[in-house]
């Protein structure tokens, strides 16, 4: 039986894109929420799961951070994927007669240039892949979706303009999550990103007393979020990201010094680095 891999949206989305393309032995199974789509992993349903985390225009994705610690799922892996976008229409419609394009606004967001040429009206959709289902199920000589090539070829739209986002660097990062409580650790001399979650006691600087210990450790921290936890504006919770790996000598100093100064501290995995880092993020 072919084991199926985790997303949320519809079929067609970016990361049903994702999936087969990281993942071309797996089964991409949509989920309508983020939510859904761990709880498909946590339950066994789906071996794996792959979720959006970050882009590179629009920033971090909403509700993803505060949901991994909870899920109980480990982090195995990191993906880049280029984001294009693609103007689609059912057969036969001309570009020069669009007066509507249905789209969520992420996707908007993404393609204002053409947008603004065009001089059309935008209609939202909860979804890209959603917008081209709801172009292919109501026909009209008028209307078309943006939406992911593989959108097109599974709803039987035309494509009438290729990549049409106003930026070439559009990527968006996917953690790769397994139900694992122990998933092994990439191969010796792999190089590794570990990512982890910490609150703070609540005592002053503590958050500049608990990271220090990264820097005279000489560990490089790539990525520092906030995120409030059950509506309590008094206890942040932060979600981080080093090169490296726990064993290493200078992580377990920063490590100890961080948990000296926190109430809380969790390891969400340890994953070797996508080479998408080195060869397109400098």
């Amino acid at each position: 039986m072919t084991k199926k891999i985790a997303f949320q949206g519809e079929p067609g989305a970016n990361s049903d894109e994702a999936c087969r393309t990281h993942y071309p032995d797996y089964e991409p199974a949509p989920y309508p929420t983020f939510e859904e789509a761990f709880e498909g992993v946590k339950s066994g349903a789906c071996a794996l799961g792959m979720i959006p985390v970050e882009n590179s225009i629009a920033g971090r994705v909403a509700d993803v951070h505060h949901l991994l610690p909870a899920s109980g799922l480990k982090i195995i892996g990191e993906r880049f994927k280029p984001i294009h976008f693609q103007l689609m229409a059912s057969k036969g419609v001309r570009l020069e007669d669009l007066k509507t394009v249905v789209s969520m606004p992420f996707a908007w967001g993404q393609c204002r240039r053409f947008l603004r040429k065009l001089g059309v009206t935008m209609e939202a959709a909860g979804d890209t892949a959603a917008s081209a289902r709801i172009v292919a199920e109501s026909p009209s000589p008028t209307r078309a979706a943006i939406a992911p090539a593989l959108a097109a070829e599974i709803y039987g739209l035309e494509i009438l303009a290729r990549d049409i986002e106003d930026e070439a660097h559009n990527t968006t990062r996917f953690l790769v999550m397994s139900p694992e409580t122990d998933p092994a650790a990439p191969p010796a001399g792999t190089e590794c990103v570990t990512s982890f979650v910490f609150r703070v006691r609540n005592i002053p600087a503590a958050l500049y007393k608990a990271l220090g210990g990264f820097a005279t450790n000489g560990v490089n921290m790539t990525k520092l979020e906030s995120y409030m936890e059950n509506g309590a504006f008094t206890a942040t919770f932060f979600y981080a990201e080093v090169d490296g790996r726990p064993e290493d000598a200078g992580l377990v100093n920063a490590f100890d010094e961080l948990k000296f100064f926190s109430d809380h501290f969790e390891v969400l995995g340890v994953y070797a680095a996508d080479p998408f880092r080195k060869t397109n993020l400098g």
